[in-house]
Parts: structure tokens; sequence; C-alpha cells
């Protein structure tokens, strides 16, 4: 017997003293186990589905063609032969420095993925665990700066950069995102709700002290929403194009920044163009075929409370 059958029958023989076979019993048991889904919900499904899938089938279809397909009004649907093709010339083209635009996009990416859950978690416990002067005002101040457009703050950051001589280095995408106002909220309000007050304070009456406690319960405690945390900091990372634009040069790009420059001729080949931006999302998906089963395990794991 399950623990959901076996809390079920213990609910009904304890109000009533239903027996565990009587329809009372078997009608929470229903409830609790759930209904399965119908046929449109299935059918919703399936169609965000289709709609989510449609633009890489049709960054595909058009980048296995040629320069003449996406013009073509006969133009059929299924995919050409050319898609090897073209990507070997954006890999092959030397103005756009593929594979070092590569490295730059995953090194960068997951430095300040990595930084961001490290400082949001140890930002986060203190907001939600820690009692000092000015955490409330503090947090919404912290919060507030959301609320200011990157754009507004380029043109200081650029001189800043400059003057330190760090333009056209990646160190100067990387440090202004080492830290991130949303990931403080998030993992703020994720440790605020999973973390009980009595468990830190168990720990403190054991002779734990704050750091010793912030690894043994908030880190445990924050993996499912670090673990969200960093994803979507990786894909928001890799896919920054503006401020990479403005601060890097041609010799030392990221990713997207190196794949525009495959269309700043006059005439632009869009199934080269979509054979680079197919190569671009090739590691994003690689990311999420093998980290999203941890990441759904470890976000169920954090819904369980005891």
């Amino acid at each position: 017997m399950t623990a959901l059958d076996t809390r079920s029958v213990t609910t009904a023989g304890g109000s009533g003293g239903s027996a565990p076979g009587s329809p009372r019993t078997r009608t929470r048991t229903r409830h609790i186990r759930g209904v399965r889904a119908g046929f449109w919900v299935y059918a919703g499904l399936g169609v965000v589905l289709i709609a989510s899938l449609f633009p890489f089938y049709w960054s595909f279809l058009i980048g296995s063609g040629d320069s003449s397909t996406i013009n073509d009004p006969d133009m059929s649907w299924i995919p050409g032969g050319n898609f090897l093709a073209n990507a070997t010339t954006v890999v092959n083209d030397p103005a756009v420095n593929f594979w070092p635009a590569l490295w730059n996009s995953i090194y960068s990416s997951a430095l300040i993925a990595a930084s961001v859950v490290v400082t949001s978690t140890l930002a986060g416990w203190a907001f939600s665990k820690l009692r000092f002067p000015g955490s409330k005002p503090l947090l919404v101040f912290v919060v507030a700066t959301m609320a200011v457009p990157m754009q507004l703050g380029v043109v200081p950051l650029y001189i800043l950069f400059a003057d330190l001589g760090w333009t056209g280095h990646i160190g100067a995408i990387i440090i202004p995102s080492i830290t991130s106002a949303f990931g403080v909220f998030w993992m703020t309000q994720y440790l605020r709700q999973s973390v009980p007050d009595e468990l830190i304070e168990a720990a403190r009456v054991d002779g734990a002290s704050m750091i010793r406690t912030f690894w043994t319960i908030g880190v445990v405690a924050a993996r499912p929403a670090a673990a969200m945390l960093g994803l979507f900091t990786f894909v928001t990372a890799w896919n920054n194009f503006f401020w990479p634009f403005i601060v890097l040069d041609r010799s030392n790009p990221t990713l997207p920044v190196a794949l525009s420059l495959l269309q700043s001729n006059h005439f632009v080949d869009f199934s080269i163009v979509l054979a680079g931006v197919l190569l671009s999302t090739i590691p994003l998906l690689l990311l999420f075929v093998f980290a999203g089963k941890q990441l759904v395990s470890g976000i169920m794991q954090g819904a369980v409370k005891g």
C-alpha cells in the first residue's frame, strides 16, 4: 500500500469510522490521487508543443536550403540537404571566429550563472533568516533596482571599463553580471518558505555556527531553486547581445555577437544566418536534455514538505 492509500484510509477511518472499502473512502482516495487529464488537456498541450517546435523547424527548413529558399513562393515544407554545407560555412567563416566565440559564450555564461547562484543564495539566506538593522529597506532597494533599465547605465559603465582598459575583454561582460537582483529576491522568498526557523534554532542549540548552519541546512534546502536560477541565468547570459555587442570587439566576441556579423553585408543569406542560429541553440538544447530531469526531480523534492 502506498503512502497516499495509507493516508486516505487513515483519514477515512478516523472521521466517522468509514470502512476501508466504503464509497466514502474510495471517493477520498480518488480525490487524493487526482483525476486523469482529459482529451482537451492533451490537445492543448499538443498545440503548445507544436507552437514551441515550429520556430526550430522553420529555422532548419530555411537553414537547409539556399539563398533563394526564403523568397521562393512555392517553397517546399520538406527540408533540403544543404544544412551541413551552410553550417560548415558558418564555422569556417574567418569574420565570425566561431570556435573562439563559442568558447567565450560557454565560459562567460557558466561563470555568470555560478556567481549569481552563489551570491544570490548567500544574500537570500541573510535576508530571509538573519536579523540585522535595515534588512527590509535594503531588500526593497535591491528589488527596486530591477525597475532601472540597463540602457540607462550603459554609457557610464562603458566609460568605467574603458578607463580600466577592459573593453574588448570577456571580463567586461562577466563583472557587471556576478550578482542579480532577481536572483536575490528569488532565493530570499524560497528560503523564507522552505526553511523553518525552528530548524535553525535547533542547529544553533546543538552548537553549529551560522556558517555551518547555512552549509548543512540552507545550501541543501536551496538546491532546487538554485538549479532553476542557474539554468535561467545561463540561458540569459548566453543570449545576451546588447552589452557584449557594445563592449567587445570583433576579434573576441561572444556567439550572438559573432553571428550578427553574418548579416552585416548588403546581401543577407538567410540560409547561412539561420544555420548559424541553430548551431548556437544546440548547446542550450543539450543543457536542457542533460539537466532537465535533475531539475524537475529537484523541484519536486523541494515541493514536498514533511
